[in-house]
């Protein structure tokens, strides 16, 4: 599988409905980030779906390289502003 894309070097504000179901983007080609837009096809990626459990406020990933997808864990820090849009390991 190929590394992803670093969409962005911050994470996503979003608002997450109680038992909604949400679609993650991983590869990080989607432009509807964090959310998948079928950009990952042919990738050998696949979104990573999941469900609210409370309605709330999430930091979603979208450096893409976080250890606790599809939430924030502060990784993309480690990505400067010339990183957005390549590929890392």
């Amino acid at each position: 599988m190929p590394n992803p894309v670093v969409a962005a070097n911050s994470p996503a504000k979003v608002q997450l409905a109680a038992g909604e179901k949400y679609a993650f983007c991983r590869c990080g080609r989607s432009s509807n980030q964090p959310f998948c837009d079928g950009s990952h096809k042919g990738t050998g990626f696949t979104p990573l779906v999941f469900t609210a459990d409370e309605d709330k406020e999430a930091f979603l990933c979208r450096c893409k390289h976080t250890g606790n997808a599809p939430f924030c864990d502060g990784t993309h820090k480690r990505f400067s502003d010339a990183d957005v849009g390549h590929a890392f390991k």
